[in-house]
């Protein structure tokens, strides 16, 4: 019997999308989606949801409905996860992170180590960068027993895509953890990058300079590494992580025809600023990407985050629609800080 899923729940974006498709390629539980992206400008599948589709249609060898670009109705009946090598092209500059926050979790019960390589966009407007996967996304979820690692091999910056990341995904020895991650504790270092690709190495400096300047205040180690990386449009961009006692966030701009580099580093020093002076262990992006994960882990994980973003809610109501077992638990205002329970189901248990 399959679940049919309202894509035009909450903010009504493709994340209802993904998520749907990948607890119901890892529980084998046929799915029908339908009003996809229907909250969204232009509706229906576009190419990053599709790749995400095909992806996980060919790791489970799925019967594939609506599998186009446009479509606002697919339906997806998988079968087992199968390991291997596997290669997606978006085509476009539509986000790879997106693409591999959905093959991720069935991979890691795929039985084998998995490579997937995917060309699209790597840093783009709407979507976490690659830097964001590797620093906060993935090192948050490997205490749980979730080991990816990601490696950037060309950057894709709007409108050509054209970068290229690969990423392995390590097999899980059984149910995953429980997390808790109530307080972040004190700041102990900012460290990042100020990148540039086909454009003046000046660029990248200046967001550097500005970046170290506006976080001089903070009291505590700032590195920030200025890189020139390859890739087929010019762009430019200021990644930074913040790590914690208890927890890593990370904060992201773009720049852009017209944007000065001061700017592009004023907006991601001006999202640091709001993570560290408001009460929360995550930040909202990294609260709502691991909920898939703490739905499927045995035991109850605690956490608290900045804000209760839109995207955490939707997120929430997806995963109870698929996986009904799973208790979660949500606290405070939308918005505002909030604390998040999980009791997860203990898939892979024995």
């Amino acid at each position: 019997m399959e679940t049919i899923i309202d894509g035009a729940y909450g903010e009504g974006g493709g994340q209802i999308l993904r998520t749907a498709l990948s607890l119901s390629a890892l529980l084998t539980r046929p799915v029908r989606i339908e009003n996809i992206r229907a909250g969204r400008r232009n509706p229906g599948l576009q190419a990053q949801h599709l790749v995400a589709l095909q992806a996980l249609g060919e790791i489970t060898r799925a019967e594939v409905e609506g599998g186009r670009v446009g479509a606002t109705a697919v339906r997806f009946a998988p079968g087992p996860v199968h390991a291997g090598s596997f290669r997606f092209a978006v085509g476009t500059a539509g986000a790879v992170t997106l693409v591999l926050q959905a093959a991720l979790l069935p991979l890691a019960w795929g039985g084998a180590v998995s490579t997937l390589t995917i060309t699209g966009g790597t840093h783009v407007p709407w979507s976490p960068p690659v830097p964001y996967l590797e620093g906060v996304l993935l090192p948050t979820l490997a205490p749980a027993g979730l080991h990816a690692s990601v490696e950037l091999l060309r950057w894709g910056f709007y409108p050509k895509g054209g970068g290229e990341v690969r990423v392995m995904v390590r097999p899980a020895s059984g149910a995953l953890r429980p997390l808790t991650r109530l307080t972040r504790g004190t700041l102990r270092a900012v460290r990042g990058t100020a990148a540039v690709v086909r454009l003046p190495r000046t660029i990248a400096e200046r967001q550097q300079a500005r970046a170290e300047m506006r976080l001089r205040d903070l009291r505590v180690p700032v590195a920030i590494e200025v890189v020139e990386g390859e890739g087929p449009s010019p762009g430019t961009h200021l990644f930074l992580l913040a790590e914690t006692e208890g927890s890593r966030a990370g904060f992201a701009a773009l720049g852009e025809r017209g944007k000065p580099a001061e700017r592009v580093a004023d907006e991601a020093c001006a999202a640091l600023g709001d993570y560290l002076e408001t009460d929360g262990a995550l930040d909202p992006h990294l609260a709502d990407q691991i909920l898939p994960a703490l739905a499927l882990a045995e035991g109850e994980s605690v956490f608290t985050t900045t804000a209760l973003s839109p995207h955490l809610l939707t997120n929430a109501w997806a995963i109870r629609q698929i996986l009904p077992e799973a208790d979660i638990r949500i606290e405070g205002a939308a918005g505002g800080p909030g604390k998040v329970i999980v009791r997860g189901i203990g898939f892979g248990r024995g």
